[in-house]
Order: structure tokens, then C-alpha cells, then sequence
């Protein structure tokens, strides 16, 4: 049921994409939104990834102009990343857009079934949240 449900959002937030990057550019792009000024190595390090592969990642998303690059005043050799306004905007379209795509089958269900998944997904959130920060927490009894 699980891989069935990540299918289908899969399936959803596609009918929602008319995007012009891949899965990895989105998700360079998520961490620098987090992250404003991280160094390229940092970001490498982030996507388990090679500073050369991720050097040439922000190439294509600087050329779409959705990065900036800022190089360090105190090191020049040292470049910080973040998202540029384009970038902004091209995240912020795409959200509404998935969301609109998810509110949609939301309102084909039961109130109560909605109150159910709501429910869900915020004992989801926290735990997702507390494993990709590498926080071990209990969560109702259990080690997240």
C-alpha cells in the first residue's frame, strides 16, 4: 500500500510538473532554499555527490536561471550558492501547482478519512523531519 501511495503522488505531482528540471536539479534546489550561501563542496557533500557532478548541476541551473553563484570575498576560491528570484518564483509555482493536484483527490474523500490522513501525515512530518536531521527521538514509543 505504501509503494502504491508513493506512485500515485508521483503520478500527481507530475500532472502538476511542466518543469524544466530533473529530480536532482528540484532537489538542489530545496536545499539551497534551506541553505541560502551554501559552498558547492557543502552541497556535494549533501547529495552525496562528487563536487565535479554537482559543479556541472548548478552550471545547468544557473543557465536556466534558477542559481546564483557568489564567490567569497575571503577566499576566492570558495563559491556560495543560492537561489536566485526565478528560482524562488519556479518553486513557489510548482508547490501550488502539486497542491492543487493533491487538493483535488483530497476532496473526492470522507471528511473523516481526510481527518485520518491529516492526522498521518503530521506523525510523518516529525518523524521524516527527525531522520533527515539525524535526531533519534521517540515518537509514540518507538525510536523514529
Amino acid at each position: 500500500m505504501t509503494a502504491t501511495a508513493a506512485e500515485l503522488l508521483e503520478v500527481l505531482w507530475g500532472r502538476a510538473s511542466t518543469a524544466p528540471a530533473s529530480a536532482s536539479q528540484l532537489r538542489v534546489l530545496h536545499i539551497l532554499e534551506h541553505h541560502a550561501g551554501i559552498t558547492l563542496g557543502t552541497l556535494a557533500d549533501s547529495l552525496a555527490s562528487t563536487p565535479p557532478s554537482t559543479s556541472r548541476l548548478c552550471d545547468r541551473l544557473q543557465a536556466a536561471g534558477f542559481v546564483e553563484r557568489v564567490t567569497s570575498p575571503e577566499d576566492r576560491r570558495e563559491v556560495h550558492l543560492r537561489l536566485s528570484g526565478r528560482g524562488r518564483a519556479f518553486l513557489a509555482d510548482l508547490r501550488e501547482r502539486r497542491e492543487r493536484e493533491v487538493r483535488s483527490v483530497l476532496a473526492l474523500m470522507p471528511a473523516a478519512d481526510r481527518g485520518a490522513l491529516l492526522t498521518g501525515l503530521e506523525a510523518f512530518c516529525a518523524a521524516a523531519t527527525a531522520r533527515t536531521r539525524g535526531d533519534v527521538r521517540e515518537v509514540d514509543g518507538r525510536t523514529a
